[in-house]
């Protein structure tokens, strides 16, 4: 990897110009990729901090180089024996195409004059940087010296004849069933189309598969970046074919079609890579409805600064986790990104000195090193009886999936008062609904004030694609009513969705809105004296936390997302 750059070199002062950075994130961004040896650009696109199509551009730009758009390149035309291994690994520097005595070298940082020269001397051609975006370049690397062991490579390189033969198979967590029955359901036609719409969700980044059955119709839909979008409608005769497939994909009882079920399923896209899909069946009028979650382990990897979190956030979220004892809660509706937020935080923890437990209902994702526990309630395994025993255990982190009675929240609140971390989630809107709810539930406002430290409410908004976004204008008098301060109106320039091949409707991706509340002593005295949420809030406000909106309309100002998206996402 190349050496960090300075923030007083060309792209460091570019990015401060163009308000890609700001100093202190400029500051922190050039120690990080020190203490990672790597270039500032790669860093940066890598943490998030800065979109990676934007990065590019303007590194292209500072410097005057050409600007490539690497993932449109059938990598496989490399010459694999052009440039060692160890050259490419050692400057992050993708070999692309060579014109005679030239070779075209894909690069993020093309100021690494050193990189082109050994490429140069070890091939005794002449070299020419071209940019491409830090992290499409890593995949891209990856994929030419590991064979491509990642999820991409391994669909785009199955054709139909392939659909026939995954390598799926179910997960038994327990309670599978016997009674599944594979000669009911191996009809060809329907494996094939099964497999085509997994690969196909997996393909363009979907959380959820749809499997709807309606009296004169069938449809299927994945929900992308948030939004649920048809993309097939098989014959309605075919709907029975296709949920006993599913059935007995992941071990349930096809001859049972009265009650809901639950399952698991495991596709392997290659060698080192697996996806899980998590199934759940309803009966509904016409069929049975077959909703299933993609489970990717790579989500929980992310990384803190991948999230979206402000600075002040991160920081004041950062300090709970290192907090001896305490209780932080994630909250939101379903789907907002409460799982991966706990997940990135036990990653942080997760070390080998620290004795770490979760119960999950289900597990989604298995974290290496972390005692994961799968709440059954048919054997009368719930979340408060797997807290009881984690404390006999000798724990230092508990993770409870979610604080739903009196008797769970209570036993909560002992063990982050006895010397734990405890994290846990539930579903309110924000940060004093939460405080209001577990008041309601039965817990002494005391020992809520005393133990919790720290409270997340969060959404999930979609991100504007960078390539094809545009600055929009409005009235200003809108603005002001939108939240928006004078200050903001005058700095700010807000970007629209536009739409173009790379993205959908404009929109590529997701980022986290958040309000993050630490517990003061002003909080805690209101929630001692037994005030509404509304009276929460307020205070929550004067002491400078922001709430929902505030912090959406930060990310509009940024040009992550548009206005129009974030009310859609949170309230006015």
């Amino acid at each position: 990897m190349a050496a960090a750059l300075s923030i007083n070199s060309g792209i460091g002062r570019r990015l401060l110009a163009d308000g890609l950075l700001t100093q202190e994130q400029a500051k922190e961004a050039l120690a990080g990729a020190k203490l990672e040896r790597q270039s500032l650009p790669f860093y940066l696109a890598q943490t998030g901090m800065v979109d990676g199509m934007a990065m590019a551009a303007a590194v292209a730009d500072e410097f005057g180089s050409p600007l490539f758009d690497i993932s449109s390149f059938d990598i496989s035309l490399i010459d694999k024996d052009l440039v060692s291994a160890d050259l490419i690994n050692k400057h992050n520097a993708l070999p692309l195409i060579k014109r005679g005595t030239r070779l075209y070298i894909a690069m993020a940082d093309p100021s690494d004059l050193r990189a082109l020269d050994e490429i140069k001397f070890s091939t005794g051609l002449n070299t020419d940087g071209v940019v491409v975006e830090a992290v499409a370049l890593n995949e891209a690397i990856k994929q030419l010296l590991e064979g491509g062991d990642d999820v991409g490579t391994g669909l785009d390189n199955l054709d139909d004849d392939d659909l026939e033969n995954l390598d799926i198979e179910a997960v038994d967590e327990g309670g599978a069933n016997d009674k599944a029955d594979e000669s009911a359901a191996d009809e060809t036609p329907v494996v094939k189309f099964i497999n085509k719409v997994l690969l196909d969700a997996i393909r363009s980044g979907a959380s959820d598969i749809h499997f709807e059955p309606y009296e004169k119709t069938y449809r299927v839909r994945f929900r992308t970046d948030g939004i649920l979008q048809e993309v097939a409608k098989p014959p309605i005769q075919m709907g029975g074919r296709l949920s006993a497939r599913l059935k007995v994909m992941s071990q349930m009882d096809i001859s049972e079609r009265r009650v809901p079920q639950d399952g698991r399923i495991k596709m392997k896209i290659s060698k080192k890579k697996s996806i899980d899909f998590r199934v759940n069946t309803l009966p509904t009028l016409w069929g049975e409805k077959i909703v299933l979650r993609i489970l990717d382990p790579t989500s929980a990897q992310m990384g803190i600064d991948a999230l979206g979190y402000e600075e002040d956030q991160k920081a004041l979220y950062m300090d709970a986790l290192h907090q001896p004892q305490g209780m932080i809660l994630v909250t939101g509706p379903t789907g907002s990104g409460k799982t991966v937020s706990l997940y990135t935080g036990l990653n942080i923890l997760n070390t080998p000195e620290r004795n770490i437990s979760t119960a999950e209902d289900p597990v989604e994702i298995n974290l290496e090193g972390i005692n994961q526990v799968n709440v059954n309630y048919k054997v009368g395994l719930d979340f408060s009886v797997a807290l009881k025993s984690f404390l006999r255990q000798d724990p230092d982190i508990i993770m409870v999936g979610e604080i739903r009675d009196m008797e769970t929240g209570g036993i909560a609140i002992k063990a982050a008062q006895t010397g734990h971390m405890v994290m846990s989630t539930l579903h309110t809107n924000s940060a004093a609904e939460t405080i209001t709810r577990m008041l309601n539930m039965g817990i002494p406002a005391f020992n809520l004030a005393t133990s919790v430290s720290l409270i997340i409410a969060q959404r999930l908004g979609r991100r504007l694609c960078s390539a094809c976004k545009e600055p929009v204008e409005y009235p200003k008098e809108m603005l002001k009513e939108e939240g928006f301060t004078d200050a903001d109106i005058e700095e700010a320039t807000l970007m629209k969705a536009v739409g173009c091949a790379k993205c959908s409707k404009g929109y590529k991706g997701r980022v986290g809105i958040y309000e993050v509340v630490k517990m003061t002593p002003a909080l805690q005295k209101i929630v001692m004296e037994n005030g509404n949420s509304i009276e929460i809030d307020a205070k929550a406000r004067e002491e400078g936390f922001n709430d929902l909106r505030r912090s959406g309309l930060m990310k509009a100002m940024q040009g992550i997302t548009s206005l129009e998206e974030i009310n859609r996402v949170t309230s006015s």
